[in-house]
């Protein structure tokens, strides 16, 4: 989770942000503790993971829309939690996108090359 102080209107805040996979309340309220104004009380949501997962297995998803470079794994390779999956350039940038479950690659949905769409299916876990 990180914490993040923002200003909006001359207002300032405190906004916690959790990653993709944590899933607690995320609370929003001015730094010194005032309401905001559209709110009797600070404002509460709650953060889900929406990718549905196939019946198959889990899928690792593209957090973003880019081009594949690099694919590290293949068929019947046996992944762990934080082990790069695949290298995707978005915005001129590498990025690493790093499994967040175990399991054995039971199928991989790209290429080297292939451009890709935000939260689509890259590799499917067994």
């Amino acid at each position: 989770m990180r914490i993040y102080k923002i200003k909006v209107n001359g207002k300032a805040y405190e906004v916690k942000v959790c990653g993709i996979t944590e899933v607690e309340p995320v609370e929003v309220k001015t730094v010194k503790g005032e309401v905001p104004a559209k709110a009797a009380a600070p404002v509460k949501e709650e953060v889900k993971a929406s990718s549905p997962t196939p019946a198959a297995g889990k899928s690792i998803d593209s957090p973003m829309q880019g081009n594949i470079l690099d694919v590290k794994v293949k068929v019947g390779d046996t992944v762990k939690v934080g082990q790069t999956v695949v290298i995707l350039e978005a915005m001129k940038l590498e990025n690493e996108i790093k499994s967040q479950v175990e399991g054995k690659v039971i199928e991989i949905k790209v290429t080297k090359g292939q451009p890709v769409n935000a939260k689509a299916q890259l590799i499917i876990l067994g």
